[in-house]
């Protein structure tokens, strides 16, 4: 009796390591753990607004982890959780025919679109400076810099600490994590 509880034990921990070891080396389980849906429509957006794909992935993944008709409790709505003022604005001056608010909180593609536009003009404002994009892209690009312009915070991954919301430093986190991982999984984001 004792000999075969030592043996199920011993295959217990065996199927366990095999397990671990897949889940840490598989690339197939890291890509079910960590997939990009509407690859297609992440490229192309990227590509119309000379955005890095991966960090348009990564703010949707943080945002609505790719659903299209998410709303969040303060009321951004799409795939790219836009508050429907921002929408409607980045509509309007980014000149997009048959798009609206709603095609946004709906449709991932317009959502994707016109989400990737206002990362744009975000990262216009800041000079490219990813970290401050993606702050302002959670914060608003006014209190990003106001953090900027009273010394809080330097604008740097190094300094994230400093930024005075709890929210936005660790939406700031987030984003950088997925986008690392998707760079390593996804290097060419158009490919399965």
């Amino acid at each position: 009796m004792r000999r075969n509880r030592a043996r199920r034990r011993i295959l217990l921990i065996l199927v366990m390591a095999m397990l671990a070891l897949l889940f840490v080396r598989s690339e197939w389980m890291s890509r079910w753990l960590y997939p990009v849906h509407y690859r297609e429509a992440i490229a192309a957006s990227a590509d119309n607004y000379e955005l890095d794909a991966h960090l348009v992935a990564a703010i949707i993944r943080v945002e609505s982890n790719f659903k299209p008709e998410a709303v969040s409790s303060v009321g951004a709505v799409g795939i790219m959780q836009l508050m429907p003022d921002t929408a409607s604005w980045a509509i309007k001056k980014g000149g997009f025919k048959d798009v609206t608010v709603e095609s946004v909180s709906k449709q991932p593609e317009a959502g994707i679109e016109v989400g990737a536009w206002y990362l744009n003009e975000l990262n216009e404002q800041f000079e490219g400076n990813m970290y401050k994009v993606i702050a302002a892209y959670n914060a608003g690009p006014r209190r990003v810099n106001e953090w900027l312009s009273d010394g809080t915070w330097d604008g740097q991954l190094e300094s994230v600490d400093q930024v005075p919301f709890g929210e936005t430093r660790h939406y700031i986190q987030r984003v950088i994590y997925y986008y690392n991982k998707y760079m390593k999984l996804y290097p060419d984001i158009r490919k399965s």
